[in-house]
């Protein structure tokens, strides 16, 4: 049986992620708080350049575009034109996806 769970349990906030930061390296909350905001603000200025980040082992953030599509208004029935738009998108790394399969 698999350790993923539901939704809700385990969730790791930003700021439990920036407390693990700090504490694995002895840094100030600070410190830490900064290079997790930067590495985020990076990724998500390369997203919105339309740049691929690869992360080796870790994975890929990329943007991927949905086309234009026909879809129904569930309350109605009616037929309305779903506009195609940008959505980031995450491939998983062969070392993170092998790492899940062990836990």
């Amino acid at each position: 049986m698999s350790k993923v769970s539901d939704s809700n349990k385990n969730t790791i906030t930003k700021s439990e992620l920036i407390t693990k930061v700090a504490r694995s390296k002895e840094l100030p909350y600070a410190v830490a708080e900064k290079i997790v905001e930067t590495t985020f603000n990076e990724i998500a200025n390369a997203l919105i350049r339309g740049d691929r980040i690869e992360l080796r082992g870790f994975g890929v953030f990329s943007v991927r575009n949905r086309k234009e599509r026909v879809g129904r208004n569930p309350r109605s029935g009616v037929s309305i034109k779903i506009p195609s738009k940008a959505m980031p998108f995450f491939r998983c790394g062969s070392r993170l996806r092998d790492r899940i399969k062990k836990s």
